[in-house]
């Protein structure tokens, strides 16, 4: 490459934030970043920057917050007269029009935190663990009119240690996907990375999470409960209601225990000073850090000695 690729940018949330630095320290001009407007956050509900904006400061960058961009002619005005070589989108959180696609030669280069196909939409990380996969990874892709079908670049595995959550994940996958992003960017110029389609019937959707999918349904096996709770942190978490409010569980993990005929699921048993959770097929889930409604967080020992929960059913 004889001269560096004029990009702009596209991203919103922390997850893009090593991205935007990597490209900047590679010496990448970055004509524009585009980043979701301030949004409402805390207590006062004070408008906030996007972690990208806020880093985009920091480096001295141009900062674009278009409301919308589909029929915007000023936003659409404004990135044709950059002329960009590329526009780099990670986690932007809007579907990229038609006419941003077409305009840089080098295409819409999005870097998507699972292995495409697998696990296209919003929540590849979360959905990655609460399904159990031991492994996932980054790829880069180039965007076309579909939710994440667009041709594979280049990918990256990476190891999904067994207690980890996307709240330590999702770090670990952004650093070593801004790496790929670099390295996707040197080598498409040259012809060295090849674009490749991708299977469709070896798609997997990862789909926005909702409130609900926190709720603990315990006619799930015990480790799936477990890789749903270690997914969805910090949000939707864990929760069930106990003796009619809702009980959060922040900690827990599944049992090398057959519990067939002891007890029905959902109903709760000590042993040891530990508590255990019938689940699906007989499994067992011992609970290890609980918030019941109104309280603080506390372990499973305090809860049993502040509760005396023996025998009861958790989700009534």
């Amino acid at each position: 490459m004889s001269q560096p690729l004029n990009l702009v940018f596209c991203g919103t949330p922390r997850f893009a934030v090593p991205s935007l630095e990597k490209l900047v320290e590679a010496g990448f001009p970055v004509r524009l970043v585009v980043t979701q407007t301030d949004k409402p956050r805390g207590r006062g509900l004070e408008l906030t920057a996007s972690p990208v904006k806020q880093r985009a400061i920091e480096l001295g960058l141009p900062i674009s917050q278009p409301e919308k961009i589909k029929n915007n002619e000023q936003f659409r005005n404004q990135l044709a007269e950059l002329r960009p070589d590329a526009v780099i989108v990670v986690g932007y959180g809007r579907i990229i029009p038609q006419w941003m696609i077409d305009l840089p030669p080098l295409g819409n280069i999005n870097l998507h935190a699972s292995l495409l196909p697998k696990y296209r939409g919003a929540a590849p990380v979360q959905w990655a663990i609460a399904s159990g996969e031991t492994v996932t990874g980054n790829t880069t892709m180039r965007i076309d009119t579909g939710l994440d079908t667009g041709d594979i670049l280049l990918q990256q595995e990476l190891a999904i240690e067994p207690h980890e959550t996307a709240v330590t994940l999702a770090p670990r996958l952004a650093v070593a996907g801004a790496d790929l992003l670099l390295e996707t960017l040197r080598g498409l110029p040259a012809g060295k990375v090849q674009p490749r389609k991708q299977d469709d019937a070896e798609s997997s959707l990862a789909p926005i999470l909702k409130k609900e999918d926190g709720r603990i349904d315990f006619h799930r096996p015990a480790q799936e409960i477990s890789n749903r709770l270690r997914g969805f942190q910090p949000w939707p978490g864990a929760f069930t209601s106990f003796r009619g409010k809702n009980l959060n569980v922040w900690a827990a993990k599944s049992i090398d225990r057959q519990v067939l005929g002891q007890t029905s699921e959902a109903e709760m048993f000590v042993q040891e000073q530990s508590l255990i959770v019938v689940c699906g097929r007989d499994t067992a889930l011992e609970l290890i850090e609980v918030q019941p409604e109104g309280k603080k967080r506390i372990a499973a020992r305090d809860f049993i000695h502040g509760y005396h929960p023996e025998g009861e059913k958790l989700g009534l």
